[in-house]
């Protein structure tokens, strides 16, 4: 805490929060106006203290955040998303924001360490995957999944056992990449760029082999997610889906009903795998990520031809393929490596029934 306001609360001194977000292992941490600082630690939200933040400590602590570029943007748009660096301690992403007509701001912590695919436990498709010349991967979940701490896991493989140029868009930059065998170029929206899709309007000029896309917002960023996958580049890029099928139909959703046909044929043709992410409670009070798998086979992608969205959902569920795994799968998985307890591997089920006599036949 430092020096008293003129309203008579104390302003914020974030260093120790941060500090506490680390030595808590804390992905998040909450301040909202009116309210107590809320931390966040392996999915639960926890009071760190009963003291009530105003509206101008909230803003008083934000604003302290900020530089003068990013507190005129914050003014303009009432909201912002920027990282920053606390030396010792990380790199934490900033998300501010107006609720109720006053300011609130979420903090998340980006560990230092960066994270390996063997480590985190992921399906060991993905390697595979991030080793392909072209084509189009999608990672998508909800907020918080571990969607960002994933593809940096990937992009983490691809840099340490090929030789390519890999660039990235994103906002803000997370996980900050070193050059190992490859060349990692990160570019950060609002400070290296305009936009993601201005970014990717001019980066087939910087010859990537491997491009990500942090996050696919509207049509032209999906659109040019789609073009570069199919002259040659790999294209990684996340999305805001629940599961595999509803993706497809986020992404036709995005184009008049004219293109529709136009756009499933091309992602029958160029999309390699969409891997959909979640965290549920693991037995070392860890979460650990369940990942439904679909691999862009002969026979799914004559039903992405077709459009036929729940077909799709369909032969996931009943496929034996190599690789391609629902949400039941890898949550069976996860209960047979021992991670998960049963109760919890169903609670967390699309279907519960038929999770239960997987289990119990097999």
């Amino acid at each position: 805490m430092g020096a008293t306001e003129g309203g008579g609360q104390p302003s914020l001194n974030t260093r120790p929060l941060f500090k506490l977000m680390v030595e808590k292992k804390a992905s998040d941490l909450f301040f909202t106006s009116n309210a107590p600082i809320k931390i966040k630690i392996e999915g639960q939200i926890f009071p760190i203290n009963k003291q009530i933040l105003s509206p101008e400590t909230v803003r008083q602590a934000a604003c302290g955040l900020m530089n003068a570029a990013q507190l005129e943007q914050f003014q303009r748009d009432l909201e912002l998303d920027f990282a920053i660096s606390e030396p010792g301690l990380g790199r934490f992403r900033v998300n501010v924001f107006q609720q109720r007509g006053n300011p609130a701001m979420v903090l998340r912590y980006i560990t230092a360490d960066m994270p390996r695919l063997d480590e985190l436990g992921l399906p060991d498709i993905m390697s595979d995957l991030i080793m392909m010349k072209r084509g189009l991967v999608l990672l998508v979940g909800a907020t918080g999944s571990g969607k960002s701490t994933s593809l940096a896991a990937m992009i983490n493989y691809r840099n340490e056992n090929s030789s390519d140029h890999i660039v990235t868009i994103e906002d803000p930059i997370e996980f900050l990449h070193t050059n190992k065998r490859s060349i990692v170029n990160q570019r950060e929206v609002g400070l290296d760029t305009h936009s993601y899709a201005r970014a990717l309007r001019g980066v087939m000029r910087a010859a990537p082999d491997v491009i990500l896309i942090g996050e696919v917002r509207d049509r032209e960023s999906m659109e040019a997610a789609i073009s570069l996958s199919g002259t040659g580049h790999l294209v990684l890029a996340t999305l805001h889906a629940n599961n595999c099928a509803e993706t497809l139909d986020r992404i036709i959703n995005m184009f008049p009903r004219e293109q529709h046909t136009q756009i499933f044929l091309d992602l029958s043709q160029y999309l390699r795998a969409i891997l959909a992410q979640r965290l549920v409670p693991g037995k070392d009070a860890r979460r650990v990520a369940a990942v439904e798998v679909m691999l862009n086979t002969p026979h799914i992608a004559e039903l992405v031809k077709k459009g036929d969205v729940m077909a799709i959902k369909e032969a996931i569920f009943a496929s034996s393929e190599r690789g391609i795994q629902s949400f039941d799968m890898a949550l069976l998985a996860l209960y047979r490596q021992g991670r998960v307890e049963l109760e919890e591997a169903l609670a967390n089920a699309d279907s519960r029934t038929n999770l239960e006599a997987r289990v119990n036949f097999g």
